[in-house]
C-alpha cells in the first residue's frame, strides 16, 4: 500500500471547505447580533449541508472529483448564504437564473453517477449503454427539477411566500378576457402600471397601483427554471456519454464523475482519519 502524506491528503479535500465555514460563521453571528434567526437558521442548515461531500465520502464510498466537489460547496454556499441570507436573488437578476442551471447540472451528476456504479459492479447483471446512461442522468435531473417546482408551487399557495419570483411584464395575452368569452385571446401591449383593489380583512378597501406594467405570477420564474435546468442536465448527459465511450481518454469528463472507492482507497481513507486524529489528539495534549 502507498504511503499516505496525510497533511496533503486534508489539505485537498477540505482547503475550500474551511474557508467557506468560517465565513458562514462569521455570518452566523451577525445574524444572531442582529436578532434574524430565520437568517441564523439558514445558516445552521448550509453548514450541515456542507457536510454532504463528507457523507458521500467516508459514509457511502463514493470518490468525488475535486472538481465537483468544489461545485456542490460553491453551490449550497452561494444558494443559502448569498442567495437568501445576502439576498442575492433581489439583487442580481439572473441570480437564480444561474444556481438553477447549476442544479440541473448537479442533479444529472448523480443520476448518472447511480447508474454508472452500478453499471460497473459485479453485481449488478444488467449493463446500460452509454447513450441510456446519459438519458437515464437526464431524466433524473429533470424529474428534480420538477419536483422542486412543485414545492415552490405549494409554499407560495400554502404559505404565502414568493418563492416563484413574480415578474413585472409589459404584455398579456389572454382568452379571459375576450369580452364575447371565445377561445380567442386578447393581446395587450406596452402596458404602463397596473391597479389593483382590495379588501382587507376588517373591510377597508385598498387601491395598489403596480408601475411599469402588470404582475405575471410565477409561471415565468417557473419555466425559465425548468428551462436552465435543462441546459445543465444535457450538458452534464453529455460529459457522461463521452465519458463511459472513452473512460480513461477523457480527462476532462473525470473532473465531474463521482466514482467508487477500491477497497484500497476505502483502507487509505480510513488509515488517513485514523492518523489524523492521532495526529489533532498530540497537538491538544502538547497545549
Amino acid at each position: 500500500m502507498k504511503k499516505i502524506e496525510i497533511g496533503e491528503y486534508k489539505k485537498k479535500d477540505i482547503t475550500i471547505y474551511i474557508v467557506l465555514r468560517i465565513l458562514v460563521i462569521i455570518i452566523l453571528v451577525i445574524q444572531l447580533l442582529r436578532g434574524n434567526f430565520e437568517n441564523v437558521f439558514m445558516c445552521i442548515l448550509t453548514l450541515i449541508l456542507f457536510l454532504i461531500p463528507v457523507f458521500v465520502d467516508r459514509k457511502l464510498n463514493i470518490k468525488l472529483p475535486d472538481v465537483l466537489e468544489k461545485i456542490i460547496l460553491l453551490f449550497i454556499f452561494s444558494a443559502e448564504i448569498l442567495g437568501e441570507v445576502q439576498n442575492f436573488y433581489g439583487i442580481f437578476k439572473n441570480w437564480d437564473t444561474i444556481l438553477h442551471t447549476m442544479n440541473g447540472f448537479l442533479c444529472a451528476a448523480i443520476g448518472f453517477s447511480m447508474i454508472d456504479i452500478l453499471n460497473r459492479s459485479e453485481k449488478f447483471h444488467t449493463k446500460m449503454k452509454p447513450i441510456f446512461v446519459g438519458l437515464v442522468a437526464f431524466c433524473f435531473s429533470m424529474t428534480i427539477g420538477v419536483l422542486w417546482e412543485f414545492f415552490e408551487y405549494g409554499m407560495d399557495n400554502m404559505f404565502f411566500t414568493d418563492m416563484q419570483k413574480d415578474r413585472i411584464v409589459q404584455s398579456i395575452s389572454s382568452v379571459e378576457l375576450n369580452p364575447e368569452k371565445k377561445n380567442d385571446p386578447i393581446v395587450i401591449n406596452n402596458i404602463n402600471k397596473t391597479v389593483v383593489y382590495y379588501t382587507q380583512k376588517d373591510g377597508t378597501r385598498q387601491e395598489l397601483t403596480i408601475d411599469g406594467g402588470y404582475l405575471d405570477i410565477g409561471i415565468k420564474d417557473t419555466m425559465k427554471d425548468l428551462i436552465v435546468n435543462f441546459i445543465g442536465a444535457i450538458v452534464y448527459s453529455f460529459i457522461g456519454f463521452f465519458y463511459i465511450k472513452g473512460r480513461d481518454g477523457y480527462k476532462f469528463a473525470e473532473k465531474f464523475i463521482p466514482k467508487r472507492k477500491t477497497k484500497q482507497e476505502i483502507e487509505e481513507t480510513r488509515l488517513a482519519d485514523m492518523l489524523w486524529k492521532k495526529n489533532k489528539k498530540k497537538k491538544r495534549n502538547k497545549e
